[in-house]
């Protein structure tokens, strides 16, 4: 049996800037991950090669480069926020990873992330609207509070039925086993 047979799941993301202050520009992702955590050339060569080998064992593709941007990502927390309530923010999730880490395209750029929305069939007047309205900013930014005040400071952060938290990047076995742990408490309480 596998884990998909045995647990039914609901997926939400939550909006959670590594780097709120990032300017619209952004910034070269090499020189970022050195200033930011003093990680060397060789240390991020390393790091994308083993995040590009465990995407494509996943079928997603991981084009890094040494000209990488990374960007502020404020406006596409806002839309990914907003296309929940749509039933298409996981959708939209993963277009926009396949649009920054496979096509190298500026997420920050609301054209960018217009295409995305559109290619799912959502208006895009709406959706620039969205994007435009300080409301959706605000929200993501009080979302965002709230997990800091919860002790997220980092992603991913997996949070399971609002009371298990699996943090930091965890090998797929350890992520099965945390599910089927949690899953046989909850079915003993029940």
């Amino acid at each position: 049996m596998t884990l998909s047979d045995s647990i039914e799941a609901e997926i939400h993301w939550h909006p959670f800037e590594l780097n709120p202050a990032m300017k619209p520009e952004g910034q070269n992702l090499r020189e970022h991950l050195a200033e930011k955590y003093g990680t060397s050339l060789e240390a991020s060569i390393s790091a994308r090669q083993t995040i590009a080998s465990l995407g494509e064992e996943l079928g997603f593709e991981f084009n890094f480069t040494d000209e990488m941007r990374i960007y502020n990502t404020r406006k596409a927390h806002q839309l990914l926020l907003w296309s929940q309530s749509q039933d298409l923010q996981l959708d939209l999730e993963i277009a926009m990873f396949h649009a920054y880490f496979t096509d190298g395209k500026d997420v920050s750029d609301e054209n960018v992330l217009l295409d995305i929305a559109e290619s799912f069939g959502l208006d895009r007047e709406i959706c620039q609207a969205v994007l435009e309205d300080s409301s959706w900013e605000e929200t993501v930014a009080s979302t965002e509070q709230q997990w800091l005040e919860a002790g997220i400071n980092a992603v991913p952060a997996i949070i399971i039925d609002r009371k298990h938290l699996i943090s930091g990047a965890q090998n797929s076995d350890i992520l099965v086993e945390a599910l089927r742990e949690i899953t046989h408490q909850k079915s003993d309480i029940d």
